[in-house]
């Protein structure tokens, strides 16, 4: 084996722990230190559990020296900071979460130690979810592991930092608006957001409850399928959970896209599209029909209200969620002269600029005289979104299209305009309001050497048939294989 232990896959590292060529032990011990020599680079990492990551690697070989072996056993994984895990540091990357340890794993966790994972720690973000650079978080940013200077894209950039530059072999991340897509695409990772309910959110701390999904960041598409294979399900403890059995997602990859119909959707090409992402979608698109998928056009028509409507359901949403965070419950508290002045210290010192900004704008929503003007106004705007997708998927069975309209921006370039900043995610908002499922898969790279991803969407519980074309493209290139000169 010529390749370090830390640059494989899922995949590939499977094998190698159950023949016995490499232990759980050797594999977690060498990623350790390689974040001890590399996260300062990049701050991917928030919390990093060294005596737990090893103390469960010698638990995955016992399994595995008592013929017990999981799909996961031995294998390390990073988790973004927004998934509660009994007895490790979980902050949101928020100051009013600095010092909170759960007293129970989310149903994703619990399911990831179930099938023998071993979790190395807990991933950079942007607080409470909410951004798309990971230069909100109380910890400071993220850099991208292509190019310090930029960004490596959000909420789940750690995450998807950490699985391109080696810091771990696979990670989950949570998408409200398109948070594992769009850093999946900065990174030149594979990012998988679930259809809503596919995935249980138990456990996940709440940005805005009608659009979070938790899903898998991984070096490439089968890993995902493999990941996926362990978190989706139906979880009684989640009430928008569905019930509904998962598949074998794995089963899909390597069938034949021949035949498959593909929608390019002609709202997402044209004003705003970087020039060298559309070449680069472009050629995807013309890999896909080499390998004989039939492209048609489709109309996705309420496009242009996708990131306005967002923006009053997320907002209100993230109102009522942090609700909770007085400063009384658990977390940080600034002390004040009487009760709601220990309110109003707490979360004004404990919340980012960015957080308040959303909490304000959902509260002004939700407010008296407004609610029907706003909320109600975007309820109905977001069934219109859906029923776009309903009819464009009549005609298709999957649609393919660029993940954002960028490539990675510097870092700061956008802090003081937050209007330009939300106008990353406009390509991948519209499916969380639909509640579909989509992927992020690499598919070239600028001229600055920065990578781009290629977005497909299916109907609602398609997965099986995006990881099927994402892999057909995946084994057409070599995108994938290329590794950041970190």
């Amino acid at each position: 084996m010529t390749e370090p232990l830390y640059s494989l896959s899922i995949s590939q590292l499977a094998p190698l722990l159950a023949r016995g060529e490499v232990s759980p032990v050797e594999v977690t011990a060498r990623l350790l230190e390689r974040i001890k020599e590399r996260n300062g680079e990049l701050n991917a990492y928030l919390t990093v559990d060294e005596a737990g990551a090893l103390e469960q690697a010698r638990e995955a070989e016992a399994c595995l020296g008592r013929g017990e072996a999981a799909s996961l056993t031995g294998i390390p994984l990073a988790l973004k900071d927004v998934m509660v895990t009994r007895g490790l540091r979980t902050t949101c990357a928020s100051k009013i979460l600095e010092n909170f340890i759960p007293p129970f794993d989310a149903t994703v966790v619990a399911r990831l130690r179930r099938e023998g994972a071993v979790i190395l720690g807990k991933a950079n973000m942007d607080e409470f979810a909410m951004g798309s650079s990971t230069e909100n978080s109380a910890y400071g940013p993220t850099h991208n592991p292509w190019n310090r200077e930029y960004i490596p894209g959000g909420s789940s950039g750690g995450s998807a930092a950490a699985v391109a530059a080696d810091l771990c072999i696979a990670s989950l991340g949570s998408d409200t608006g398109g948070s594992i897509r769009q850093p999946a695409s900065h990174c030149g990772v594979v990012g998988l957001k679930p259809t809503y309910g596919r995935v249980s959110r138990y456990g996940l701390v709440a940005y805005a409850s009608s659009l979070d999904q938790i899903g898998p960041l991984t070096k490439e598409v089968r890993d995902a399928a493999i990941l996926l294979n362990t978190i989706a399900g139906h979880d009684p403890k989640d009430s928008t959970s569905v019930p509904q059995a998962a598949a074998d997602y794995t089963e899909a990859l390597g069938r034949e896209i021949h035949g498959l119909k593909i929608g390019v959707p002609r709202e997402y090409f044209g004003h705003g599209l970087d020039p060298e992402v559309e070449a680069a979608i472009r050629a995807a698109l013309k890999t896909l029909a080499g390998l004989g998928a039939d492209l048609i056009e489709v109309s996705l028509p309420h496009t242009e209200y996708a990131v306005a409507t967002y923006y009053v359901v997320a907002v209100a949403e993230a109102s009522s969620n942090l609700a909770r965070y007085d400063g009384v419950k658990y977390g940080f508290r600034a002390e004040g002269k009487n009760l709601m002045e220990t309110y109003l210290n707490t979360r004004t010192q404990g919340f980012g600029a960015e957080v308040r900004r959303r909490i304000m704008l959902g509260t002004y929503t939700l407010s008296a005289g407004y609610y029907d003007a706003y909320y109600k106004k975007g309820s109905q705007v977001r069934a219109l979104i859906r029923s776009d997708f309903e009819t464009a998927f009549k005609a298709c069975h999957l649609i393919a299209c660029p993940v954002s309209p960028t490539p990675a921006f510097r870092l700061g370039e956008k802090l003081a305009d937050p209007l330009t900043m939300y106008l990353s995610d406009i390509f991948t908002i519209s499916a969380n309001l639909a509640g579909i499922p989509g992927i992020s898969v690499p598919c070239g790279f600028s001229s600055q050497g920065l990578p781009i991803g290629l977005q497909l969407l299916g109907p609602a519980f398609g997965e099986a048939e995006i990881l099927q074309a994402a892999y057909a493209f995946e084994q057409a290139t070599d995108f994938h294989r290329r590794k950041p000169p970190f």
